[in-house]
């Protein structure tokens, strides 16, 4: 792994350097740039590209691309909607979906896309608000702040406003955005070429895959009117071309200390790698049930399967010894910084050893917190369901900062949208979901724990799993919208068994969580703060912060690069993708694709690298150029992406994008999406 992740990371002491940077839209280096590609983003085309891009909030980027509220994004980004559309008899995962008009346009049951209007700078706010406290107490005062703040920015339903930490809490930001809850899908293709290659071609390069996809948001029942969009461009991407990437990268750990570092490696990393193992064996038993088993749990699958194989490059990034002796270099620079003055000691000298202890605290307790907060239900929706019913019960009858975060006043539209949803429960995946759930409950606390001997009773996991879902109502939208609208009582009344069994847990399930704030998180927040304020006095702010699933912009151009001694060239074509067809999955060319073959130029560009520094949330983000058009849109990263949690090497860090060019040659020949064509302005043959 050792070549894979040579010494080019970030220096915590430094500049970014060369293409490395996901940056925040009110931060941006337009000099930096400039100094590196001879053009200098102003304001005003930092504007319209902020308010171009778009979030799902699900966990992708996106763009607008029409004034008529067209967004694109990637096919797995829309993934989800598409299954809970399909049915046995007609299934849009491997049928592919089109809307040749308006009516045909089907409302995705489960998905919000938010647009970002404006940032705010609240950090001296939050900072007076939490001056002199610890534990608890500065939990409380951050969290009552953040509620009000949100509350306040939130002015209509249509509003959603974040406050966002950033540099580990040395400075916190308020997002507001236009949120779109009704959002229909109009084009999705054959998951076949949309993840041509599969899991073997998953973060590999060169690449093959037609992963894109178009929803459209509506606002009063009709298309929504959008001003300003993203153009397309009239070439697509060029080798060698600046390109720039608008997105929403989940998470970066690139600022993180020594101690949590090693919490990752040893601990966290690990540990949910084998859960995944574990739960990608259960599915691919589940799946040999049958084609209808196969079709319910296919999103899973492949959430769990991409996840998978993300976090396996993490870690390895992490058991790299010269990487992780630089990280360890890093933080001592800094240590001995403040070291030197013992004014600087006084102010900052005990946060790392603060952030060290809150570890430990945490690797103690990090079995409990999974299990029966943080990763509770194994992802069973009855479960989720349950639980946001149980909670609301609770949470909302009490004043709106003493709340859960979730279930402050500015959050209630989109906790309303995921209880209310009506995408479909499958049974028979639910059942396998909550005994595996419980399996690891019983397992991994023990058969006398007495949260466990509450739950289970005499009876396997098995047999109850299959009480609380076959017993449950609460499949139907309608019998949740009831309890919900029915209030604390009705809740409360309810013998539903899946809100049965949710009871049973919360009450240590919230104990767990109410220590790891009050012992973990408040005192990584509040030493954070302290160790961000020593590298800003150290270094200056001229650094990005990590990533926060909040919009950033970031530089690159589309460029190959070396690998074991040979030059990967930065843009595949058409006919790589016939030569590399096999016909057997997952090499297996869908029947539109290959009844195209005549029709379709070969010598298109299909998908392409750069070096632009992106992360997972990324994907369905709009790659563009200097004049802000469209040259493709983002859906990957090479293999030696994936330690990019942890740093970046513009030697081999690749972002992989469909071509704006290829998109378009399968729009036309082989989906004749006409309407599609029209509204992106490349109607015709052009």
């Amino acid at each position: 792994m050792t070549r894979l992740l040579p010494a080019l990371f970030l220096l915590i002491a430094g500049l970014a350097r060369a293409d490395e940077g996901m940056w925040t839209f009110n931060d941006f280096p337009s000099n930096l740039v400039n100094a590196r590609y001879g053009f200098s983003p102003s304001q005003e085309w930092l504007t319209k590209v902020q308010l171009s891009a778009a979030r799902i909030a699900g966990g992708c980027s996106a763009s607008f691309v029409s004034p008529t509220g067209l967004v694109m994004t990637n096919h797995h980004c829309v993934r989800d909607c598409a299954q809970q559309l399909s049915t046995a008899q007609n299934d849009y995962i491997v049928k592919g979906f089109y809307a040749a008009s308006a009516p045909q346009e089907r409302q995705c049951p489960a998905m919000e896309v938010n647009k970002l209007l404006r940032i705010t700078d609240v950090t001296n706010v939050l900072t007076k608000a939490t001056q002199g406290k610890e534990g608890a107490a500065f939990r409380d005062a951050q969290r009552a702040e953040i509620a009000r703040l949100e509350k306040e920015c939130a002015t209509a339903p249509d509003i959603r406003c974040d406050v966002v930490n950033l540099y580990q809490g040395g400075m916190y930001n308020l997002y507001q955005y236009q949120r779109f809850q009704d959002v229909r899908l109009v084009f999705a293709p054959e998951e076949a070429i949309a993840f041509f290659g599969g899991d073997p071609d998953n973060f590999e390069f060169p690449r093959y895959d037609y992963d894109v996809a178009f929803v459209r948001v509506y606002q009063d029942g009709k298309p929504a009117k959008v001003d300003p969009w993203l153009r397309w461009s009239a070439k697509g991407a060029q080798p060698g071309e600046l390109t720039f990437v608008a997105g929403h990268p989940g998470g970066t750990s690139r600022l993180l200390t020594v101690a949590q570092l090693l919490y990752q490696r040893d601990y966290a990393l690990p540990e949910r790698l084998f859960q995944l193992a574990q739960l990608r064996g259960l599915l691919d038993e589940f799946q040999q049930r049958g084609p209808e088993f196969t079709r319910i749990s296919n999103s899973l699958k492949f959430s769990v399967d991409n996840s998978y194989k993300a976090l396996v490059g993490r870690r390895e990034a992490l058991v790299d010894r010269d990487f992780f002796s630089k990280k360890v270099a890093e933080e001592q620079k800094l240590r001995d910084w403040v070291k030197a003055d013992p004014e600087r000691q006084k102010r900052y000298g005990q946060a790392w050893d603060h952030i060290a202890r809150a570890t430990d605290t945490l690797r103690a307790m990090r079995i409990r917190l999974r299990l029966l907060e943080q990763g509770a239900g194994a992802g069973s929706d009855l479960f989720v369901y349950a639980r946001l019913l149980a909670r609301s019960a609770d949470e909302l009858s009490k004043p709106n900062e003493q709340r859960l975060k979730e279930f402050a006043d500015a959050r209630k539209p989109e906790v309303e949208q995921q209880l209310l949803s009506p995408a479909p429960v499958y049974p028979k995946l639910e059942e396998a979901l909550v005994t595996f759930y419980l399996t690891k409950l019983r397992e991994q606390l023990g058969p006398d724990a007495p949260v466990v001997k509450r739950v289970l009773g005499t009876q396997s996991p098995q047999a109850l799993a299959r009480k609380v879902v076959s017993g449950s109502r609460l499949a139907s939208p309608q019998v949740r919208r009831q309890l919900y609208q029915g209030g604390p009582e009705a809740i409360r009344a309810s013998k539903d068994p899946m809100l049965e069994l949710v009871r049973t847990l919360d009450g240590e399930a919230r104990a767990v969580r109410e220590r790891f704030e009050e012992e973990v998180e408040s005192v990584i927040d509040q030493n954070g703060e302290l160790i961000a304020r020593a590298r800003f006095e150290a270094y200056g702010t001229s650094t990005y912060p990590d990533a926060t699933f909040t919009l950033r912009l970031s530089f690159g151009q589309v460029k190959g690069y070396s690998e074991e001694g040979k030059t990967v060239e930065p843009i595949t074509r058409l006919a790589g993708l016939y030569e590399r067809a096999t016909g057997e999955d997952p090499f297996r060319l869908p029947p539109s694709w290959l009844r195209a073959k005549p029709r379709v130029d070969l010598q298109t560009p299909f998908d392409f690298a750069s070096s632009n520094d992106i992360i997972g949330g990324n994907s369905g983000s709009p790659i563009f150029n200097k004049d802000a058009e469209i040259v493709g849109v983002v859906f990957d990263g090479n293999r030696r992406s994936l330690g990019g949690d942890f740093g970046f090497d513009e030697a081999s860090n690749r972002t992989v994008s469909v071509h704006s060019e290829g998109i378009l040659e399968g729009l036309r020949k082989v989906y004749n999406a006409r309407r599609l064509l029209e509204e992106l302005g490349r109607g015709g043959g052009g």
